[in-house]
């Protein structure tokens, strides 16, 4: 009789499963693939389709855990997820920016800053629930500006091959667009190491 009712409260209403904010969540995941498969386009479309794509899947990392909170819809596999989506968009975009020969040399160290630090954070953040810490790690506003410039130096550099024609001068022996995505990569991973360094000193005290 217990089974019976709860089946009908689950059936009065939607699965947080699929709400909305949970929706966004795996859009941003089903766009990790997409930009991959824009690199394999014919130029310029492959560069302005990649930026699209990105461009529109970061958007919706603000946007799911806002309308999550705004609609009281928060749930445990947006937690989880919210996260994953957010590393794989970043590496995926960063791996192909890598192989383009978009991103490399030195610049390469900020992208493995980056996903070394993403990594390592969720590392702690297992650990912390492991612990059954209170408040496991919470997202700094630092961290959120820190997620800002990252998405945009993306962004910037899946559209830089084309950019740069528009702007034929050069900074730094690069085009406009290319150091402009460059710096703001390597501003991320500084930012990066700071945040870094911040969580894991909040996880010390836990151990």
């Amino acid at each position: 009789m217990a089974v019976a009712q709860d089946n009908c409260t689950v059936a009065k209403g939607p699965s947080r499963t699929w709400s909305v904010p949970n929706l966004l969540t795996y859009g941003r995941i089903l766009a990790v693939p997409a930009v991959v498969a824009c690199f394999y386009l014919e130029a310029p479309l492959s560069h302005w389709a990649g930026c699209i794509v990105f461009t529109v899947a970061s958007v919706t990392d603000f946007f799911d855990g806002y309308l999550a909170r705004a609609w009281h819809q928060e749930s445990r596999i947006g937690r989880m997820l919210d996260p994953i989506a957010d590393k794989m968009l970043v590496g995926g975009s960063l791996f192909m920016l890598a192989g383009a020969q978009v991103v490399g040399g030195w610049s390469l160290l900020a992208g493995v800053i980056i996903l070394g630090r993403e990594f390592a954070v969720s590392g702690l953040r297992e650990f912390l629930t492991g612990l059954q810490a209170d408040g496991s790690v919470k997202v700094t506003w630092l961290a959120k500006c820190k997620t800002v410039v990252q998405m945009t130096a993306i962004a910037v550099l899946l559209l830089s091959q084309v950019a740069d024609q528009w702007f034929p001068w050069l900074v730094a022996g690069q085009g406009v667009a290319s150091f402009i995505g460059l710096s703001l990569l390597w501003l991320s991973a500084i930012v990066t190491l700071i945040t870094g360094y911040g969580y894991f000193r909040e996880g010390l005290r836990h151990t």
